[in-house]
């Protein structure tokens, strides 16, 4: 790395051209008191000429990503102190870099749960923040421009046409898409990495394919999820339903709902409009391969014509290992009893080397992806989900698109990409100081935004978790 401080010279952009990628410390709240005839460029002039010199400007930690690379995965990390490795995770995004939501400059200092009784209330510290992050009201930053009066959302002109020059990876990887070439993990991962006017780039990129692909009409459905026990088995680290130490006061007062209780929740889900209903909860002890049956049975007993959306990847390899039966026979049960599709989630990051840290005992990349190759060849159709934005970096991310496009090449049984961002406020994991706050607004955007990019040809629609990402962040990503 070479570093250059701006703010001593007057024409300081010249300096981008010497081989610097650092201008140093740069205070945005405090004049430089060390020489004050020379104070600190103004962060926006800073961005702005650093943009029209073709780079990206991005905070970072008063260490290199470089150094920070292992700390999501390994408790003793090589260059941190194992001390420190929370105060660096909780300011660092997925490359390592500082968070660039307006408010990261103050980060909540949580580290306990207060009482929650069935959900995630959780007391938070620090409110002089105003960050973005997944699950939380502050709004997030306009990445792409502010309001019109047709609703959409545009960058400014000077942005949008530095976007169209661009070049290194990003460029390269945009000019790909544009000759029909699907891209490679490399490419993507690039991608991943755009901000500023690349970032606007993708996002224009993700929008038009989006118009020539699908239209412009948004779809939604009218859905209920019921829970049916928040008891677990299994110890995924990122879950209030994992069997964590109840001193976390995280899972709430166990329940398991009855068949009745199934059903009437399903009745009055259809009596409001509902035509799809989600079905899933923890690994109860008791549950043997035949309950999932048996509820399916009973939603659609109760109503007929619901669709029956349920049961991820580890709940029906784990009925039909309870059962000793093999998983195709075992889907084609399900699929007669009722069930119409399955949900991606247990899908979390198929990156095994991320899973030994977030589910060590779940199902791993390859047993997700046969449960849903075995749901395709029975005809089951189901969808693709990625949680990100808790330990993993944009190889990992890369590694799910393309392993899910791949299966998706065989099968052609994915209907939708739905990306999840992690919520950090209730997860065991960062309650314990082992993970990041959840994604900055920038990665969740791109996240869509280069998914669509990536599953060209393969998988149509991308659906956005509006719940956790917002209103107002998710007017963002209908165009992106």
């Amino acid at each position: 790395h070479l570093q250059a401080p701006p703010n001593l010279s007057d024409d300081f952009g010249v300096l981008l051209t010497a081989g610097i990628d650092d201008w140093g410390g740069v205070s945005p709240i405090t004049a430089d008191h060390v020489n004050p005839e020379r104070p600190w460029p103004d962060l926006d002039k800073l961005r702005t000429v650093t943009e029209q010199a073709g780079r990206a400007l991005a905070p970072r930690l008063t260490v290199y990503p470089e150094f920070i690379d292992d700390i999501g995965l390994s408790e003793t990390p090589r260059w941190i102190d194992a001390g420190l490795r929370f105060r660096v995770l909780d300011r660092s995004d997925a490359e390592g870099l500082g968070r660039d939501d307006p408010g990261a400059i103050w980060p909540e200092r949580v580290t306990a749960a207060d009482v929650v009784h069935d959900g995630a209330e959780v007391v938070l510290v620090g409110h002089r923040s105003t960050q973005w992050y997944s699950g939380a009201n502050n709004p997030p930053p306009q990445l792409l421009g502010s309001a019109q009066p047709d609703g959409a959302r545009r960058a400014p002109r000077s942005v949008i046409e530095r976007s169209r020059k661009l070049h290194g990876p990003v460029g390269e990887a945009l000019r790909g898409v544009e000759l029909g070439h699907e891209l490679g993990e490399p490419e993507i991962v690039a991608l991943f990495k755009a901000r500023g006017p690349e970032l606007v780039a993708v996002a224009r990129a993700a929008d038009e394919l989006r118009r020539l692909t699908v239209g412009d009409d948004i779809t939604w459905v009218h859905n209920r999820n019921i829970n049916y026990t928040n008891v677990c088995t299994f110890k995924c680290k990122f879950c209030g339903f994992s069997k964590g130490p109840l001193s976390l006061n995280l899972r709430g007062t166990p329940y398991l709902l009855t068949l009745d209780d199934i059903a009437q929740r399903a009745r009055e889900a259809w009596d409001l409009g509902a035509t799809e209903v989600t079905l899933q909860g923890g690994i109860h002890p008791d549950f043997d391969g035949d309950y999932y049956i048996d509820v399916t049975r009973a939603v659609k007993q109760a109503v007929p014509d619901m669709h029956v959306h349920g049961f991820t990847a580890l709940e029906v390899t784990e009925g039909a290992r309870r059962l000793g039966e093999p998983l195709p026979s075992y889907l084609s049960r399900l699929k007669e009893a009722g069930l119409s599709s399955l949900p991606g989630t247990a899908a979390e990051i198929l990156d095994d080397e991320v899973r030994a840290v977030l589910c060590s005992d779940k199902v791993n990349s390859e047993e997700w992806l046969e449960a849903h190759r075995a749901a395709h060849s029975v005809g089951l159709r189901s969808n693709v989900t990625m949680m990100f934005g808790s330990i993993e970096s944009p190889i990992s991310w890369a590694k799910h698109l393309v392993r899910t496009r791949a299966l998706q090449h065989e099968t052609g049984g994915f209907t939708e990409f739905v990306g999840l961002p992690f919520v950090h406020m209730a997860s065991p994991i960062y309650l314990q100081r082992k993970s990041r706050r959840g994604p900055t607004f920038r990665e969740t955007l791109l996240v869509h935004a280069v998914a669509r990019l990536a599953y060209r040809g393969a998988i149509d629609n991308i659906q956005a978790s509006w719940v956790k990402i917002g209103v107002e962040g998710t007017r963002q990503l209908l165009n992106a």
